[in-house]
């Protein structure tokens, strides 16, 4: 609501200056018990910058838990949820920014988000953790995150590249890849895969050949993939954005026949490089990915961001929902709006025992919760049943081009 400066300076004296100042009082009233009746979440994405693609539906996803939530009674008493929407751009700096903004300004009482790792683990650090505001990134994957000192606010509805980079490598050796050349961007996210593949590969016999960190916003990789090529691995792992260097890396190792084939991790998972560079020159391109494992929660949930215009294949799009999801039933579980007792109560509705909530059941989860009853939130990316750090396991697949689409192939054990 607006009060326009006319009306505020009309009353000048006497009985109208009484009345003026009523209506003021009024107007100001009304505008605080509106904003009282909204309980605000931070949805902190990485808009802009490499992962620019994959934001959009990670987006919608977490915005379609509000509406959820919205439409079977809302908050507490009946209150809006109300999602703020920030970009972190990718960026540790943008990261902050953009959390101290959700935090400090609009008062969030808790955080979806930042997408990336470097922005995530820079908006802990510097913003959530000393303001005790719990944040849950669905996508932020770096190890790091594992080991942080947050007072148990700081959680991820996606599991950590510590899985993903053992997974992928495992995959990789029982598929008669036995050697080769690693790629990767030299951020939180990169390094923390590359490490963990690069173990898991070596401790089960296979060989590195060739193993560089690159830069972001580079004309040309020519040299390093070179660099690397000569070392004779015909496969080469790029751990990278497709949306920044590694549709450049790519595009290069293409045009110039460094490699017979390319192994992407989750951050290469976009539609982007079909557009951009053909789905025919991507006949030898896989990448990894989570994935939801098959469970009622994951039917439900695909089902409801299909009818509300969703990507079912979209990256993130489960681990987004239940981020928002989970966040929303923290808050009702804890009986108040109130960041010191969300953590608390978002390890009681994501653990065992309790009745089953699946994707959609705000309505059943909230009568429940009245009622003084445990419920167990069952969501599309699977059981959320957070380690001691605020980690989960995760279950991962193998996408190649499909058509002007990448489709899971196979699933990693």
């Amino acid at each position: 609501m607006s009060v326009s400066t006319r009306s505020l300076a009309a009353p000048t004296g006497g009985k109208l200056a009484t009345l003026g100042a009523l209506s003021l009082f009024a107007m100001t009233t009304l505008a605080g018990t509106a904003l009282a009746q909204e309980v605000k979440i931070g949805l902190v994405g990485g808009i802009s910058g490499p992962i620019a693609a994959l934001a959009p539906p990670m987006i919608q996803a977490s915005q379609l838990a509000v509406e959820h939530v919205n439409a079977q009674g809302g908050l507490l008493d009946g209150r809006k949820m109300v999602a703020v929407v920030g970009d972190s751009a990718c960026s540790q700096q943008g990261g902050t920014d953009a959390a101290t903004k959700a935090v400090n300004v609009e008062q969030v009482i808790g955080l979806v988000g930042p997408f990336c790792s470097g922005a995530t683990l820079a908006a802990a650090n510097t913003v959530t953790i000393p303001a005790g505001v719990v944040l849950i990134s669905p996508s932020a994957t770096s190890p790091e995150l594992t080991g942080l000192k947050d007072n148990d606010t700081v959680f991820r509805t996606a599991p950590s590249d510590s899985y993903q980079g053992q997974a992928l490598a495992r995959k990789l050796l029982a598929d008669g890849t036995k050697k080769v050349a690693v790629a990767y961007l030299n951020n939180d996210y990169g390094k923390g895969f590359a490490e963990a593949f690069r173990s898991e590969f070596e401790d089960k016999g296979g060989e590195i050949a060739g193993f560089s960190a690159h830069e972001e916003g580079k004309a040309s990789y020519r040299s390093e993939l070179a660099e690397l090529a000569d070392k004779g691995a015909g496969t080469l792992v790029l751990i990278d954005y497709g949306d920044g260097a590694g549709m450049t890396i790519l595009r290069q190792a293409l045009e110039n026949g460094f490699f017979e084939k390319f192994v992407g991790g989750d951050g290469m998972k976009t539609d982007a490089l079909i557009r951009e560079l053909g789905a025919d020159n991507l006949e030898s391109f896989t990448t990894s990915a989570p994935v939801g494992a098959e469970s009622a929660g994951l039917d439900v949930f695909n089902k409801l961001y299909q009818e509300a215009g969703g990507d079912q294949s979209a990256v993130y799009a489960t681990t987004s929902y239940d981020a928002a999801f989970l966040l929303a039933l923290a808050v009702e579980k804890a009986g108040a709006a109130e960041r010191g007792k969300i953590a608390k109560a978002l390890r009681e509705v994501a653990s065992a025992p309790g009745e089953v909530i699946l994707p959609g059941e705000w309505e059943k989860a909230k009568k429940l919760i009245a009622e003084g009853k445990d419920i167990n939130y069952q969501g599309a990316a699977g059981d959320h049943e957070f380690d001691e750090n605020g980690d989960v396991p995760g279950a991962y697949g193998l996408f190649a081009v499909a058509g002007e689409t990448l489709k899971m192939v196979s699933p990693i054990e």
